[in-house]
Parts: C-alpha cells; structure tokens; sequence
C-alpha cells in the first residue's frame, strides 16, 4: 500500500497534489473505470467505447469543477475516497450543500442532451482521483449504446432522490440530526474514519451559525462520536451517530437498491 510522507495509513488527503505512484497505478484502462461504482457498472462493450475518451483527473480540495451557469463541458466520475458537493449558491452569497457525490455516481450532465448551463456550484469536497470523459464524448456514446444512456438515467434519478430528501430533511430535522448524518454519509462512501473538514465548513454546508455546530460537535466529542484534530474529524462511533441521525440516508441508500442495486457503498 502507498504510504505517504505524512505516515498515513489511506491516501494522503493532506496534500492537494495527486501522488504521482497513485496516478501511474490508477492509468491502466481496466482498473481505471472499476474506481468508481457506476462505471464498473457498465458491460465489456460499453467500457470498451468509452475507455478511449476518458483519463484520470486530479481532483484537489475546494476545487470549482464548475460554477453556476458555466458551460458544462466534462462529466467527473469520483473514484475511491474524492468527494464532490453540489452547492446552491444563495443571494447572501451561501453556499448550501444539496448533495454529496462518491464513487457512487457522477457530476456534469450525464444525461443532458449537449452542453448545458450548471445550476449549481460542484466544489471537491475530499481531493482524489476522478474520470473525466469530455460532453460530446460522452454524447456519442449514449448515442451508440442506448444501455450506457439507461443507466445514466436511472442514476439521475437516484441523484433526484437524494436532493429531494435533503430538502426535506433540512426543512423538519435538527443540526445534530443532519451533522450525524452527514459524518455517515461521508465515512461511507470514502470507508475512511478521517474526515477533512472543519466547522466553519460544516456551518457553511448546512446554511447554519458556526456557534450552532459547535455546540453540536461539543456533544459529539462528550459522548465519544467524534473526535477533532487540526482541521480533521474523526468518526470514534459510528454506530452512536446512527442512533442520533434522522433516516435519510437509509431512505436514500433503498432508493439506490431499487433502481441500482449493488451502485450504493455498504455502511462501514
């Protein structure tokens, strides 16, 4: 396993550099698209179109893949542990985190027709490695599999289901229920306990008070759920976390099953 200069145990997200070691491993076409879950997904045939049209792309933390009314030109394909948020840009100048997106799935237009204006703003999240596939590329290809286009729609549908319940969740829910699930949300899909992130960040994803969140994380450290170090969480407790989360994740993970079996990580 790649050990990084930092001592750590899973890639090194402490760096917005991609290792080079991790870059050269990932450039074989066969393991390239078995990164991400949706890709994996797809038949030798389909895997075979696409592979000449899509590369590794580095993904560092804060990035903007694209802001709200750019031309979307490249679909991303999060692998392993990157995360990518969708954020609805307010006219206070917030920035309101509607979904989180990991190996699961994909942003940019996977199922548009052409190149359409971002309503959003997709901000990296976790920095790793993503494929990325130009548009047209992609374009051509639903075009000559209208499978790869079913499957694209089907996980669109499925992203629909997680910002519909993040809505909702958001609208009845109380900050610790949606700070738990969030921390869930995140270990699951990376299967990494360490978490990049402040709380600063997390006022800002949630549209909340900074002090709100503190006394949330307060309790969370009380009670051994989590614990903080110079910029990082780290969840202690998972299974206390799903005891003080509400049930959206689970709402969304049986979407997923319905129409994606298999697509969803399991809990870790």
């Amino acid at each position: 396993m790649y050990r990084c200069a930092h001592n750590c145990n899973n890639f090194c997200r402490k760096s917005y550099k991609l290792p080079d070691l991790i870059m050269k491993h990932d450039k074989n076409p066969e393991r390239l698209l078995n990164h991400n879950n949706l890709l994996r997904a797809l038949k030798p045939a389909e895997k075979d179109l696409l592979l000449p049209y899509m590369a590794p792309y580095p993904l560092r933390k804060g990035e903007a893949l694209y802001e709200p009314g750019d031309d979307v030109q490249y679909a991303y394909f999060p692998c392993n542990t990157a995360l990518i948020s969708f954020m609805v840009m307010l006219a206070d100048a917030r920035a309101v985190e509607t979904a989180l997106i990991g190996r699961e799935g994909a942003v940019g237009g996977i199922v548009s027709h052409g190149h359409l204006p971002a309503f959003c703003r997709a901000e990296v999240r976790f920095p790793g490695l993503a494929v990325r596939i130009a548009s047209r590329d992609l374009e051509q290809a639903k075009n000559a599999f209208p499978s790869i286009s079913n499957l694209f729609t089907r996980y669109a549908d499925c992203l629909i289901s997680q910002v519909f319940q993040a809505v909702a969740c958001n609208a009845t829910h109380t900050i610790e229920q949606r700070l738990a699930k969030w921390f869930l949300a995140a270990i699951t899909r990376t299967d990494d306990h360490d978490i990049p992130i402040t709380q600063e960040q997390l006022a800002s994803m949630l549209g909340v008070g900074r002090s709100y969140v503190a006394r949330v994380m307060a309790g969370f450290k009380t009670n051994g759920s989590i614990s903080t170090h110079r910029g990082h969480m780290i969840v202690n407790n998972p299974d206390r976390l799903r005891e003080m989360s509400c049930g959206c994740n689970a709402l969304v993970h049986d979407h997923f099953d319905t129409v994606l079996r298999g697509i969803y990580p399991a809990d870790t």
